[in-house]
Protein backbone atom coordinates (compact mmCIF):
# COMPACT_ATOMS: atom_id res chain seq x y z
CA UNK A 1 0.00 0.00 0.00
CA UNK A 2 1.21 3.50 -0.78
CA UNK A 3 0.16 6.74 0.81
CA UNK A 4 -1.00 8.04 -2.58
CA UNK A 5 -3.51 5.25 -3.28
CA UNK A 6 -6.84 6.68 -1.99
CA UNK A 7 -8.86 3.49 -2.51
CA UNK A 8 -6.50 1.28 -0.53
CA UNK A 9 -5.89 4.03 2.02
CA UNK A 10 -9.59 4.24 2.81
CA UNK A 11 -9.56 0.59 3.89
CA UNK A 12 -6.71 1.14 6.33
CA UNK A 13 -8.23 1.29 9.85
CA UNK A 14 -11.63 2.07 8.33
CA UNK A 15 -13.60 1.86 11.60
CA UNK A 16 -10.99 3.81 13.57
CA UNK A 17 -10.94 6.58 10.96
CA UNK A 18 -14.72 6.77 10.98
CA UNK A 19 -14.62 7.05 14.77
CA UNK A 20 -12.23 10.01 14.54
CA UNK A 21 -14.71 11.79 12.27
CA UNK A 22 -17.68 10.83 14.45
CA UNK A 23 -16.13 12.16 17.66
CA UNK A 24 -14.52 15.28 16.21
CA UNK A 25 -17.61 17.36 17.18
CA UNK A 26 -17.20 16.22 20.80
CA UNK A 27 -13.60 17.42 20.65
CA UNK A 28 -14.80 20.76 19.30
CA UNK A 29 -17.11 21.09 22.31
CA UNK A 30 -14.18 20.57 24.69
CA UNK A 31 -11.43 22.72 23.18
CA UNK A 32 -11.28 26.16 21.52
CA UNK A 33 -10.49 26.64 17.84
CA UNK A 34 -8.36 23.87 16.37
CA UNK A 35 -6.26 23.32 19.49
CA UNK A 36 -7.10 19.73 20.38
CA UNK A 37 -6.67 16.31 18.86
CA UNK A 38 -7.80 12.75 19.33
CA UNK A 39 -6.77 9.32 18.13
CA UNK A 40 -8.05 5.76 17.99
CA UNK A 41 -5.79 2.72 18.04
CA UNK A 42 -6.20 -0.44 15.98
CA UNK A 43 -3.36 -2.91 16.48
CA UNK A 44 0.00 -1.31 15.75
CA UNK A 45 -1.40 1.79 14.05
CA UNK A 46 -3.53 4.76 15.02
CA UNK A 47 -6.02 7.01 13.27
CA UNK A 48 -5.55 10.61 14.39
CA UNK A 49 -7.08 13.99 13.67
CA UNK A 50 -5.34 16.01 10.94
CA UNK A 51 -3.34 19.08 11.88
CA UNK A 52 -4.74 22.61 11.69
CA UNK A 53 -8.09 21.63 10.15
CA UNK A 54 -11.56 22.58 11.42
CA UNK A 55 -13.18 19.59 13.07
CA UNK A 56 -16.04 19.54 10.55
CA UNK A 57 -13.80 19.86 7.48
CA UNK A 58 -12.53 16.32 6.95
CA UNK A 59 -13.90 12.85 6.25
CA UNK A 60 -12.64 9.32 6.84
CA UNK A 61 -10.46 9.34 3.73
CA UNK A 62 -8.69 12.46 5.01
CA UNK A 63 -7.96 11.01 8.46
CA UNK A 64 -4.24 10.22 8.79
CA UNK A 65 -3.04 6.81 9.87
CA UNK A 66 0.37 6.52 11.52
CA UNK A 67 2.39 3.66 12.96
CA UNK A 68 3.37 3.53 16.62
CA UNK A 69 6.76 4.84 15.49
CA UNK A 70 5.10 7.89 13.94
CA UNK A 71 5.43 6.84 10.29
CA UNK A 72 2.60 8.17 8.16
CA UNK A 73 0.81 5.23 6.51
CA UNK A 74 -2.39 6.62 4.99
CA UNK A 75 -4.71 9.60 4.77
CA UNK A 76 -5.00 12.60 2.50
CA UNK A 77 -4.10 15.06 5.27
CA UNK A 78 -1.05 15.47 7.51
CA UNK A 79 -1.46 14.20 11.09
CA UNK A 80 -1.64 16.23 14.29
CA UNK A 81 1.57 17.79 15.55
CA UNK A 82 1.01 15.88 18.80
CA UNK A 83 1.59 12.46 17.24
CA UNK A 84 4.71 11.93 19.45
CA UNK A 85 2.57 12.29 22.58
CA UNK A 86 -0.10 9.93 21.27
CA UNK A 87 2.35 7.24 20.16
CA UNK A 88 4.36 7.58 23.37
CA UNK A 89 1.27 6.91 25.47
CA UNK A 90 0.13 4.03 23.27
CA UNK A 91 3.52 2.33 23.43
CA UNK A 92 3.65 2.65 27.22
CA UNK A 93 0.08 2.06 28.34
CA UNK A 94 -1.74 0.61 25.28
CA UNK A 95 -5.12 2.36 25.70
CA UNK A 96 -7.70 2.23 22.92
CA UNK A 97 -8.05 5.98 22.42
CA UNK A 98 -6.61 9.34 23.47
CA UNK A 99 -8.15 12.82 23.71
CA UNK A 100 -6.03 15.97 24.07
CA UNK A 101 -7.76 19.29 24.77
CA UNK A 102 -7.13 22.86 25.81
CA UNK A 103 -10.42 22.86 27.72
CA UNK A 104 -10.64 26.03 29.84
CA UNK A 105 -10.78 24.68 33.40
CA UNK A 106 -8.09 22.05 32.95
CA UNK A 107 -5.93 24.58 31.12
CA UNK A 108 -6.40 27.01 34.01
CA UNK A 109 -5.02 24.28 36.27
CA UNK A 110 -2.15 23.90 33.80
CA UNK A 111 -1.23 27.57 34.06
CA UNK A 112 -1.27 27.32 37.86
CA UNK A 113 0.93 24.19 37.73
CA UNK A 114 -1.57 22.26 39.85
CA UNK A 115 -2.43 18.62 39.75
CA UNK A 116 -6.05 17.62 40.33
CA UNK A 117 -6.44 15.94 43.75
CA UNK A 118 -9.33 13.59 44.68
CA UNK A 119 -11.89 16.21 45.63
CA UNK A 120 -14.77 14.09 44.31
CA UNK A 121 -15.24 10.34 44.00
CA UNK A 122 -15.72 10.53 40.20
CA UNK A 123 -11.97 11.03 39.84
CA UNK A 124 -11.60 7.25 40.00
CA UNK A 125 -12.76 7.15 36.38
CA UNK A 126 -9.14 8.04 35.55
CA UNK A 127 -7.25 7.25 38.76
CA UNK A 128 -6.78 8.72 42.23
CA UNK A 129 -5.44 12.03 40.96
CA UNK A 130 -4.63 13.76 37.69
CA UNK A 131 -0.92 14.56 37.81
CA UNK A 132 0.89 17.56 36.38
CA UNK A 133 3.34 16.87 33.55
CA UNK A 134 6.30 19.26 33.31
CA UNK A 135 6.25 21.81 30.51
CA UNK A 136 7.89 21.11 27.16
CA UNK A 137 7.18 22.57 23.70
CA UNK A 138 4.16 21.08 21.96
CA UNK A 139 4.73 18.29 19.50
CA UNK A 140 8.07 17.22 20.99
CA UNK A 141 9.44 13.94 22.24
CA UNK A 142 10.29 15.75 25.47
CA UNK A 143 6.63 16.56 26.06
CA UNK A 144 5.68 12.96 25.26
CA UNK A 145 8.19 11.67 27.82
CA UNK A 146 6.96 14.12 30.45
CA UNK A 147 3.35 13.06 29.97
CA UNK A 148 4.07 9.33 29.96
CA UNK A 149 6.21 9.70 33.09
CA UNK A 150 3.61 11.70 34.99
CA UNK A 151 0.79 9.30 34.15
CA UNK A 152 2.88 6.27 35.05
CA UNK A 153 4.05 7.68 38.39
CA UNK A 154 0.50 8.59 39.43
CA UNK A 155 -1.04 5.44 37.89
CA UNK A 156 -3.51 7.72 36.14
CA UNK A 157 -5.27 7.65 32.78
CA UNK A 158 -4.94 11.43 32.47
CA UNK A 159 -2.47 14.25 32.92
CA UNK A 160 -2.54 18.03 33.06
CA UNK A 161 0.19 19.48 30.83
CA UNK A 162 1.88 22.49 32.41
CA UNK A 163 1.02 25.72 30.57
CA UNK A 164 -0.70 23.68 27.88
CA UNK A 165 -3.81 21.59 28.49
CA UNK A 166 -5.10 18.11 29.24
CA UNK A 167 -4.65 14.59 27.90
CA UNK A 168 -6.98 11.71 28.77
CA UNK A 169 -7.08 8.07 27.68
CA UNK A 170 -9.76 5.41 27.55
CA UNK A 171 -10.43 1.87 26.45
CA UNK A 172 -12.24 3.31 23.42
CA UNK A 173 -12.93 6.76 22.02
CA UNK A 174 -16.34 7.07 23.69
CA UNK A 175 -14.77 6.37 27.08
CA UNK A 176 -11.84 8.71 26.44
CA UNK A 177 -14.19 11.58 25.55
CA UNK A 178 -16.36 10.87 28.59
CA UNK A 179 -13.29 10.79 30.82
CA UNK A 180 -12.09 14.11 29.38
CA UNK A 181 -15.44 15.65 30.27
CA UNK A 182 -15.23 14.20 33.80
CA UNK A 183 -11.78 15.69 34.34
CA UNK A 184 -12.79 19.08 32.94
CA UNK A 185 -15.82 19.18 35.27
CA UNK A 186 -13.68 18.19 38.26
CA UNK A 187 -11.14 20.90 37.45
CA UNK A 188 -13.98 23.42 37.41
CA UNK A 189 -15.28 22.09 40.74
CA UNK A 190 -11.82 22.21 42.32
CA UNK A 191 -11.08 25.76 41.17
CA UNK A 192 -14.47 27.07 42.27
CA UNK A 193 -14.10 25.42 45.69
CA UNK A 194 -10.57 26.79 46.00
CA UNK A 195 -11.84 30.32 45.44
CA UNK A 196 -13.79 30.19 48.72
CA UNK A 197 -11.71 27.81 50.82
CA UNK A 198 -9.48 24.76 50.85
CA UNK A 199 -11.19 21.72 49.31
CA UNK A 200 -11.16 18.54 51.38
CA UNK A 201 -9.78 15.52 49.55
CA UNK A 202 -10.80 11.89 49.81
CA UNK A 203 -8.50 9.48 51.62
CA UNK A 204 -6.95 6.38 50.05
CA UNK A 205 -9.35 4.24 52.08
CA UNK A 206 -12.35 6.18 50.82
CA UNK A 207 -11.10 5.92 47.24
CA UNK A 208 -10.60 2.18 47.62
CA UNK A 209 -14.24 1.86 48.65
CA UNK A 210 -15.33 3.85 45.59
CA UNK A 211 -13.23 1.65 43.31
CA UNK A 212 -14.81 -1.48 44.80
CA UNK A 213 -18.31 -0.10 44.32
CA UNK A 214 -17.56 1.01 40.77
CA UNK A 215 -16.59 -2.57 39.91
CA UNK A 216 -20.29 -3.52 40.17
CA UNK A 217 -21.76 -0.19 39.04
CA UNK A 218 -24.22 -0.03 36.17
CA UNK A 219 -26.18 -2.78 34.46
CA UNK A 220 -24.86 -6.22 35.37
CA UNK A 221 -25.91 -9.43 33.59
CA UNK A 222 -28.19 -11.79 35.49
CA UNK A 223 -26.66 -15.09 36.51
CA UNK A 224 -28.90 -16.92 34.07
CA UNK A 225 -28.19 -14.64 31.11
CA UNK A 226 -26.30 -16.11 28.20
Amino acid sequence: MTRDDPEENLDRLRDARKAVVEYAPALADLTPGRTGNLSVRDGDAIAVTPTGVPYDAFDAGDVPVVSLDGERLAGRMAPSSEVPMHTGIYKHDRPGAIVHTHSPWATTMATLHRKLPPVHYMIVAVGREVPLADYAPFGTEELAANVVGAMAEADSDAAILANHGLVVTGSDIETAVENARHVEDLCRLYLRASSVGTPHVLTDEQLSTVEERFASYGQQPDVGDE
